[in-house]
């Protein structure tokens, strides 16, 4: 795959280079390949909200890191150090909107708060340090975060729009064993300031540097399960969509999850963003082989989730179905996945299962996924087959491991 992808010089923050970076790195955990050692890998590894939450992230916490900070909290901060709380407003604005980082580069700012900010640990917390451009002009971003570890984000050019899918995640406790993010086990949640910093950094080099076109729309679907992660998530989506931040609107937003019911309806009512529900099977028991969390959340509690939380009018779900040879895209699958999703205003995207190395699976036949994406149809589902992008660069959907070539 070298020959089919570019590979762009991004020197990262602070001279760092790939082989000190690699010294940085934690000690690699054995590959599972193969669906069913996935799904006995994660039996004893079922996702817990509580400990995905408890186990939070390295470093500093997010009240401590200027960019996760919510506006509330930068009140609280600006009337700590005796300034009335509109210039709270300023500084979130220079940092969110602006992507100013420097106190000493906030013009409206007195002088006298510029210096007393000068102590904050203002940062991005993320390195940039490659960037892979596929034969299809999507690309892949390598980030390094200050502990060393890597996580990766796709930047998806399609006509009249520009689609970021960010990383919630250094690795994922749900161990599909159709995604290669799954491979890695699961090291740490990320903070607000480190899913925003994907961004920010992305927004940058589009702007700073390329003066190209800016991001027009966001998708939470690469390494981890944006509900694991659910408070960092939410934090991060409220920044993105607030006035004085990124301004960006909530319907322009899609998290992709596997379906944790407690998290999903929080997220719903809460965080009123797109949501894809991550389904793949249309019966428990091919779920749990490839998704070991159904044993926790099997598919009658996600779909009755879906069923109870008041979808407004004009808006639907997105089911996402990855198709897998042999697996779960028969005839047969179809019919019960129409039975499934009856009284449930929805469209479901097909997706081919895209290829890693070291996995047995294998995706559909191009004249078996069209049967499927009719028989579908034909019931009155609204069926459509999401063509797979960035492939040739480890850039597509299931497709994202890090810096782990082992994985």
């Amino acid at each position: 795959m070298a020959d089919a992808r570019q590979e762009e010089g991004c020197p990262p923050r602070g001279g760092r280079t790939e082989t000190a970076a690699a010294d940085t790195r934690r000690r690699r955990r054995p590959h599972a390949s193969g669906m069913h050692t996935r799904a006995e890998a994660a039996q004893e590894r079922a996702p817990d909200r509580r400990a995905g939450e408890a186990s939070g992230a390295a470093g500093r916490s997010a009240p401590e890191d200027p960019i996760s900070r919510e506006l509330p909290l930068w009140e609280e901060r600006v009337a700590g150090l005796g300034e009335p709380r509109f210039r709270a407003g300023q500084v979130f604005a220079w940092i969110h909107k602006k992507g100013i980082l420097r106190p000493d580069r906030m013009g409206n700012l007195p002088g006298s708060l510029r210096e007393r900010l000068a102590d904050e640990p203002f940062s991005l917390a993320v390195s940039l340090e490659r960037v892979l451009t596929s034969r299809d002009r999507t690309r892949k971003f390598l980030f390094r975060l200050e502990d060393g570890l890597a996580i990766e984000a796709v930047l998806i050019p399609e006509a009249g729009r520009l689609t970021l899918c960010l990383s919630t995640q250094v690795g994922c406790r749900m161990r599909c064993a159709f995604c290669r993010t799954g491979g890695l086990g699961f090291e740490r949640n990320l903070r607000a300031g480190e899913i925003l910093g994907q961004h920010y950094a992305i927004r940058s080099l589009l702007k700073d540097v390329e003066g190209g076109p800016a991001v027009t729309h966001i998708v939470f679907m690469g390494m981890g399960e944006p509900l694991d992660n659910l408070e960092e998530t939410r934090r991060a989506l409220r920044i993105l969509s607030h006035p004085l931040g990124c301004g960006m609107s909530l319907r322009r937003m899609t998290v992709s999850t596997v379906g944790i019911p407690a998290g999903l309806e929080t997220l719903f009512l809460e965080t009123p963003v797109s949501i894809t529900v991550s389904l793949n099977a249309a019966d428990d028991e091919t779920r749990s082989r490839i998704m070991p969390v159904n044993r926790r959340y099997p598919l009658g509690d996600v779909l009755e989730t879906l069923r109870r939380l008041p979808l407004p009018p004009r808006r639907r779900f997105t089911i996402a179905y990855v198709l897998l040879r042999g697996v779960n895209d028969s005839p047969e699958d179809a019919r019960r996945l129409v039975r499934l999703l009856h009284g449930i205003r929805c469209k479901v995207n097909l997706i081919p299962f895209n290829p890693f190395p070291g996995t047995e699976l294998q995706g559909p036949e191009e004249s078996g996924m069209l049967a499927f994406q009719a028989l579908l149809r034909s019931k009155g589902v609204s069926a459509h087959v999401r063509q797979s992008r960035g492939s040739d660069i480890l850039g597509a959907c299931g497709q994202l491991a890090g810096d782990r070539p082992d994985v």
